[in-house]
Parts: C-alpha cells; structure tokens; sequence
C-alpha cells in the first residue's frame, strides 16, 4: 500500500511530466472511482490545464485552472503516463487525454481509488482532508501539539500512530521502523507514555520518513510508484515483514505480532514489553 513517502515519489515524478498540459478529453471506464457524476467531471476538467501536484498525507493533490482534482490511491493505485491509447490494460480505470497526445491514466487492480473534484482553494474543505491531522513530516509539527492526544488515549501508541486524525502520513510499514527506533513496543498504551517518549517517537517518525522519500519509497508485494519505478527503503527495513531475522542492533530474533488488527513487527528485546 502506498504510504507518503510513495505517494511524495508520485508526485515528484509526475509533475515535470503533465505540468502545462491540457486535458483534452477524458475517458471514464471504472466510474465508482469519481466521487461526482461523470459529465460533471467531464464537464469541468475538460480545457483545464495542470499547474501543479502538491500532497497532504497519503492524498495527492492536481491543482489545474480552476479545480483541484484530490486522489487517494489506496491500496495499489498508480498513475502512468501512456504514449498510445493501445499500451492501456485492463487496470487502468480513468484516461486523460492530455494536449501533447500523451495520456496520464489511474490503473488500480483493486479500484478502492478515489477522485473528489473542489474549486481551487476549498481542499480542505472535503471531509476527506479536513479531519486529517497535521503532516508527519511538517518541520512545524513539535511533541506538544500531539501529546495530549496521544496521552489521553487507552489504545496502543501502534493503532494511535495510524490514526490520521492525531498525525497524518503514518501507515503500516512506517510506524513499525518508528516504533523501532524509539525502542517502545507497539502494545504500550498512549496514557503510559511519557513526554519524553512521544518526542522520541515523533523524531524517529521524521527520521524514517524523511530516509524513505530520500530512497523513493518502499517496494513490497505489489505496490511500484508512478512508471513502474521501484524504491529502496525496503532495503533499510529494521523490522517490519523481517520475522526470524536478527534485530540488527542486538541480534535478537524479529517477530510479529497482532496490535488493532494489524501485522507488527518488532524486536522483543530492544522494544521490551516490561515497560507496559
């Protein structure tokens, strides 16, 4: 599933390819995609021009002339950037015909992908984004501003990293290396944890985002970004998806568990449970 850093791979690599071209047509196979009728999205995307590609958490952002188109890949969704309309294949759900005869298309084997349409400017006005918290890796985001939150909570600091309402930009894959570095177990509830180890967490957080969107994100299982480009941060793994290997600080071996659902991985020794 593609997490920020993959999604901040998106949009870095597809933004010097569609910035300045026009949609000239678009074709609509899958519509359960497209949050708003397809004419309407026709009707108000078709002569807009790209101006630019932002991102808020795992949401990409294409802001044109008048709009700002909001896409959420979910799962395993990716854009390409098609030569012919004949290289398209069965996956590839919503086509933008673009003014240099190039096609940018969604492909999504799942289709759990979602496209909203706003006026420019009202983003953050959809449900969508406006119940996010602040980015992960926002250089303003200090301890303070998430530790009541967090302290406030019984749940496990695992499932209240991958709340996006208290942080948002954290998935799976990454709050298990956070977890990692700030040697505290993924069990240990938010009202246990002290100042001190939230700011731990909270800089491990930066740190291991900032590393995956240098290396290109992280390829697991199925998931490439935009034109099949694959990332390197699986290669800087400490724990997760790595059960059996030794933990390479104290060479204990990594296991997984189940915390809110969800596969962890962690190293029993350098995160002890004692401190629960």
């Amino acid at each position: 599933m593609p997490e920020l850093p993959e999604v901040e791979t998106v949009r870095q690599q597809l933004k010097p390819l569609i910035i300045g071209k026009k949609i000239v047509d678009i074709s609509i196979i899958y519509d359960k995609i497209i949050k708003i009728s397809n004419d309407e999205f026709k009707k108000k995307l078709i002569h807009q021009t790209f101006r630019d590609i932002s991102r808020y958490g795992k949401y990409l952002l294409f802001e044109l002339d008048d709009y700002t188109l909001v896409s959420h890949l979910r799962m395993e969704g990716k854009y390409y950037l098609r030569q012919s309309i004949n290289e398209l294949t069965k996956h590839e759900h919503v086509v933008f015909h673009l003014s240099n005869d190039m096609y940018l298309t969604y492909h999504d084997f799942r289709k759990f992908g979602t496209m909203e349409l706003v006026k420019k400017g009202d983003e953050f006005l959809l449900d969508s984004l406006k119940k996010l918290g602040p980015e992960v890796n926002d250089t303003q985001l200090i301890p303070d501003r998430i530790y009541p939150k967090i302290k406030k909570s019984s749940r496990p600091i695992k499932s209240l990293l991958l709340d996006q309402s208290i942080m948002t930009g954290l998935g799976n894959i990454y709050v298990d290396e956070t977890l990692f570095l700030a040697k505290i177990h993924p069990e240990k509830k938010g009202h246990q944890l002290s100042f001190e180890e939230v700011e731990c967490i909270l800089k491990s957080a930066k740190q291991v985002i900032q590393k995956a969107i240098d290396l290109g994100g992280t390829t697991i299982r199925s998931y490439q970004s935009t034109l099949g480009v694959d990332g390197r941060f699986q290669n800087e793994l400490n724990v997760h998806t790595l059960v059996g290997k030794a933990c390479s600080v104290c060479q204990e071996e990594i296991i997984k568990i189940k915390v809110g659902g969800r596969g962890t991985y962690l190293c029993p020794n350098c995160q002890r449970k004692e401190s629960l």
